[in-house]
C-alpha cells in the first residue's frame, strides 16, 4: 500500500535544527515531532550519512515512528577536514568550538580558508530500513573573527564571499536557500510529498 508520511519524529534535541526543518515543512502537510526525554544515541560512524542513520534508526526504534535525522558538520581544507564528523563534539559550546576553529587557523592566510559545510539525512521507516538518503555541501571560507548574531554553531565564523557576509548575519530564509541543511531538506521534502512507501 502506498502512503504519503503525515507525521514524521525528526532525530534531534537541537532546537535550532528542530525549528528550521519545521519552517521548511509547514505547507507539506507532514506533522514533524521532535524527540521527548534523553536522546543521544552515540554517533560512532565514520561519514555524516552513517551517523544520521543511527540517530534515525534509534529516533524510529524509541517512537514506532518514521524518523529522519542529519548529520552535518564543517570540513576546513587547510585543517585536512577537521572537525568533520566531530564538529558538534569538537569542544562544549559553539562559542568554544569557533574560538578553538579560529586559533587552529590563525597563522592560515585568507586564500587557504577554503571550507565546507556538509550535511547528510536521511528517513528510515519505523522498522528502521532506510527508505531514502542525501548529502548536499555549501561552500565558503573561515573568516578572522566571528560575525552576525543569526544562526548557530559554526555559522558566525563561515563566510559567503557571494554574500559578502557570514552565514550568521543572513536571515533565517536566506540561509535555508543556499544552506547546506537547505539543500538537502529541499530534495528530502521532495521525496516526501512523492508518497514513497512507508
Amino acid at each position: 500500500m502506498t502512503e504519503k508520511f503525515t507525521e514524521l519524529v525528526f532525530a534531534t534535541k537541537n532546537k535550532n535544527k528542530l525549528s528550521e526543518v519545521k519552517k521548511m515543512l509547514e505547507n507539506s502537510g507532514i506533522e514533524v515531532q521532535g524527540i521527548e526525554g534523553e536522546f543521544s544515541p552515540e554517533e560512532s560512524g565514520d561519514t555524516f550519512e552513517q551517523n544520521a542513520y543511527i540517530k534515525a534508526f534509534e529516533a524510529a526504534k524509541i517512537t514506532n515512528l518514521p524518523a529522519l535525522a542529519d548529520d552535518s558538520g564543517l570540513v576546513v581544507q587547510a585543517l585536512n577536514g577537521r572537525p568533520g564528523v566531530y564538529s558538534s563534539r569538537y569542544e562544549k559550546t559553539d562559542e568554544k568550538r569557533n574560538n578553538k576553529l579560529l586559533q587552529e587557523l590563525k597563522d592560515v592566510s585568507a586564500e587557504k580558508r577554503s571550507a565546507k559545510f556538509v550535511c547528510s539525512m536521511v528517513i528510515v521507516s519505523s522498522e528502521g530500513e532506510k527508505l531514502f538518503s542525501v548529502t548536499e555541501t555549501c561552500e565558503g571560507k573561515i573568516a578572522f573573527s566571528p560575525s552576525g548574531g543569526h544562526g548557530f554553531g559554526y555559522d558566525p565564523v563561515f563566510y559567503l564571499p557571494e554574500k559578502n557576509a557570514t552565514m550568521a548575519e543572513l536571515t533565517m530564509e536566506e540561509k535555508n536557500k543556499i544552506s547546506h541543511r537547505g539543500k538537502a531538506l529541499r530534495k528530502t521534502v521532495e521525496w516526501l510529498i512523492c508518497g514513497r512507501n512507508i
